[in-house]
């Protein structure tokens, strides 16, 4: 049996990012399940704001490419305003239901202050209009900078709720769906 692949998509273009640093955690964790990981870290493509006219500019095509190859996603994000950052947005809007159809996807959100809860409903939304097979688990990392020393977490227990996201990815990874459901038929994307 081939091991799943999990892929990580980062929300974060900052160097020091706690959601990147936390991404890795939840991989580390996969791959310790038997899972194949790679870390999609959006600094590394070149991928201008969404235009459906041009939907196959910059590093598109490879960055579809690497999501349709992963049997589950994790995506993170700092939480800015009250929901997901714009990297993530402009991200997803370049793939569609070829990426995430019946994909197993697990949700992290990282925030300077409180509960990013709002960014992980807002993702969630995204991710089942896409028809995509969301975790009911999902990891929070409140209050980021405290949480934090030479790129390991220094509190137990959310090192640990992190982790169990990965090994959720890798454990739901094989989902079998059901037969196509009304969104996947009708909500076509924005294309046409």
């Amino acid at each position: 049996m081939t091991p799943p692949t999990v892929v990580a998509i980062c929300g974060s273009l900052r160097d020091g990012s706690y959601t990147r640093t936390a991404l890795r955690h939840a991989l580390d964790a996969a791959e310790e399940r038997g899972a194949a990981t790679e870390l999609i870290d959006l600094r590394e493509f070149d991928l201008p704001v969404f235009d459906p006219d041009d939907e196959d500019a910059g590093d598109a095509n490879r960055l579809r490419e690497q999501v349709r190859e992963a049997d589950a996603v994790i995506l993170g994000t700092p939480m800015y305003h009250g929901s997901y950052a714009a990297p993530l947005k402009n991200a997803l809007d370049y793939c569609g239901f070829d990426e995430f159809e019946n994909v197993t996807v697990g949700l992290l959100g990282v925030a300077g202050g409180s509960f990013p809860i709002t960014a992980l409903e807002h993702l969630r939304s995204v991710c089942r209009a896409l028809d995509a097979w969301v975790l009911p688990y999902q990891a929070a990392v409140p209050r980021a900078s405290g949480k934090f020393e030479d790129g390991s977490f220094v509190d137990a227990d959310l090192a640990e709720r992190v982790a169990v996201l990965g090994r959720r990815a890798v454990e739901y990874s094989d989902i079998q769906p059901d037969p196509a459901c009304f969104e996947s038929e009708e909500n076509v994307g924005a294309g046409d």
